[in-house]
């Protein structure tokens, strides 16, 4: 189980509507991938999702249940998510650090079970940083960091996984892991990316926002369009089908972006 439902979701804050009934459902086991320009609301919609913010209309439910309605350990246990915040201000070690994501599941000060030490430690092989194990949090990279986050919300055993541009200070390299992982996890998985070549290999599905309203939606083949590139991007493009995967591919002309000396003058 895991089906995560955005009915009808809208967000105001200060007066001015930044998400505007949105209506979206990550199957379960589905990786859905929610794209659009800088301000559409994306990260907006997440913050509903793992109850950082609370929605003025519509609701967020998991499995039929109101997200908002349930005691927030409970919903703990449903959801973990890799925010843009996520940050480490204590320097604990990354052991530690990843047990964290147990925390929903104890009560107090109880100890890990032999169990929940091994799933811990399969998680920070997964996103190789158990060599790091010993090491301060505050001492890694950023890119070291980002995956012992991802390793800390995987030992929460979640049915559903928020993240929020979980790509950013990765290498190429785990930026392709991360992804596959994603897609194998069997999660409900909601992810932002800006990268609109790797949401396309990555996701089941795109739901594209702009204004803070959902533009378009579906298989990342009929979803990834010139003319949507261009109206909701403001991009010249072209998309071409990977010569592996056959998913769209998008290649940008960025001759196109670049200001004539009659645009770019002041006159």
């Amino acid at each position: 189980m895991g089906r995560l439902l955005l009915d009808g979701l809208s967000v105001s804050i200060g007066g001015a509507a930044v998400v505007e009934d949105l209506a979206l459902a990550v199957e379960a086991g589905q990786v859905v991938g929610l794209v659009g320009p800088n301000g559409s609301g994306k990260t907006t919609a997440l913050r509903c999702v793992y109850r950082a913010l609370r929605p003025t209309g519509g609701a967020v439910w998991i499995d039929g249940n109101d997200v908002a309605r349930m005691p927030l350990p409970a919903s703990a246990r449903l959801v973990a998510a890799l925010t843009q915040e996520g940050r480490a201000d204590l320097d604990f070690t990354v052991e530690e650090t990843v047990a964290l994501g147990r925390a929903p599941h104890l009560r107090g000060n109880q100890a890990l079970s032999a169990r929940e030490r091994e799933l811990c430690r399969a998680a920070m092989a997964r996103m190789e940083v158990l060599h790091l194990a010993g090491r301060g949090v505050l001492s890694l990279s950023g890119g070291e960091r980002q995956r012992v986050l991802v390793a800390r919300a995987l030992v929460q055993e979640p049915r559903v996984l928020v993240l929020d541009e979980p790509t950013n200070h990765l290498d190429l390299h785990h930026q392709i892991r991360l992804l596959a992982m994603l897609k194998g996890a069997g999660l409900s998985v909601l992810v932002t990316l800006h990268d609109l070549n790797l949401a396309a290999s990555a996701c089941d599905r795109l739901a594209v926002l702009s204004r803070g309203r959902l533009v378009a939606g579906g298989p990342p083949a009929d979803v990834l369009t010139e003319d949507l590139l261009r109206e909701v991007f403001g991009v010249r493009a072209s998309v071409v089908p990977h010569p592996l995967t056959g998913v769209p591919q998008v290649l940008y002309d960025l001759a196109a972006a670049t200001p004539t000396d009659k645009e770019g003058s002041s006159g």
